[in-house]
């Protein structure tokens, strides 16, 4: 499991709006973890899972792309 790598994810998704966009274009929770991994990012569904199970707990894990990020893997878990 690799929680730093997704705590770096979201800081630099905060401030880099075509990573955010980036991310936005995958269709598929696979797609989301694959090009997280092209980007250098050690994430897994595991990491993800975690993440959002935090989330709806109502943990703070970061901050505002971190809670589009959740919302968007949970959408992507649900359709994949």
């Amino acid at each position: 499991m690799a929680w730093n790598q997704l705590e770096r994810l979201v800081e630099e998704a905060e401030a880099d709006p075509a990573l955010r966009r980036a991310l936005g274009h995958c269709r598929s929770l696979q797609e989301l973890l694959l090009a997280c991994q092209r980007l250098g990012y050690g994430i897994d569904r595991q990491d993800l899972r975690l993440a959002r199970s935090l989330h709806r707990s109502g943990a703070e894990i970061g901050a505002t792309a971190s809670s589009s990020l959740i919302r968007s893997a949970d959408c992507r878990d649900a359709a994949g």
